[in-house]
């Protein structure tokens, strides 16, 4: 139950009709893990917390660096060089010590992403690469668990919610990454975030749209961007929305679905 601290910590939570106290113990009991604590993994972790997500699970295998300080705002000057993991594990308990966090300090590969994401209810990916993007993304199809993947370039960004190990309201399944995403980019094709550089900014817009697509699929509130996918543009400061729909060529659950160990043996 939640303590009279935590009752006015949340307050301004459980007075909405649509979160309420019920809503509020969801995001208590609610176990989410983060991919990456970066640009966009920062604003992640740090509202959720603030809202209150009772245990956070922090997957990031990189130490901070004085170039990273630029966007990701849960780190600090003083914790450059220390493991990012930790880093935003400190910074959560000064900011929510009612959070537990995991932390875990490696990279998400085809060797631990099953049980990485089979032990929470929620995933979300903050990542800046397509290989750990298509992974993450089947790992959740087979252990069926909601995925919300952002990706940023300098000026843009674009947000979408995964579930497609469920059915739509007509019974028709829901689309996967790879539906949105057929084919994955060769290596080189797109420069990195190093490379090309990024609005440090926009990862706190796009981040804090994650974690509202977050919070409201633990709380059963609005309409989740399951077959949506949101564009930002942050020169023009406009948004638009695509729709994408269930491809039958998806490996996931086209026509001809492959399992957990054929995808991974294809890369």
């Amino acid at each position: 139950m939640l303590s009279p601290a935590e009752l006015e910590r949340y307050a301004r939570h459980i007075v909405m009709q649509e979160i309420g106290g019920a809503g509020q113990q969801k995001l208590k009991n609610a176990r989410v893990l983060v991919i990456g604590a970066g640009g966009l993994g920062a604003p992640v972790l740090q509202y959720l917390a603030a809202a209150g997500v009772g245990t956070l699970g922090v997957v990031d295998d990189d130490t901070v660096t004085l170039s990273n300080l630029q966007r990701q705002v849960i780190h600090d000057t003083d914790q450059l060089g220390e493991p990012k993991v930790a880093s935003a594990a400190e910074a959560i308990a000064r900011l929510n010590p009612n959070v537990k966090v995991n932390p875990y300090p490696v990279r998400i590969t085809g060797q631990n992403a099953m049980a990485l994401v089979s032990d929470y209810d929620l995933v979300v990916d903050g990542t800046d690469n397509f290989d750990t993007r298509y992974l993450v993304s089947d790992a959740c199809f087979f252990a069926g668990k909601p995925l919300v993947t952002a990706a940023v370039g300098q000026f843009d960004g674009s947000i979408t919610t995964l579930k497609p190990y469920e059915s739509d309201a007509d019974g028709q399944p829901n689309p996967t990454y790879r539906c949105l995403f057929p084919q994955k980019p060769r290596d080189g094709l797109l420069p990195t975030c190093a490379q090309a550089g990024v609005l440090g900014a926009l990862t706190g817009i796009i981040g804090a749209m994650q974690a509202m697509e977050v919070i409201k699929e633990l709380t059963g509130t609005g309409e989740g961007l399951v077959g949506r996918m949101i564009l930002f543009d942050a020169r023009a400061f406009r948004m638009e929305t695509i729709r994408y729909r269930p491809s039958p060529k998806n490996p996931l659950c086209g026509d001809h679905p492959k399992t957990w160990a054929e995808m991974l043996e294809e890369g």
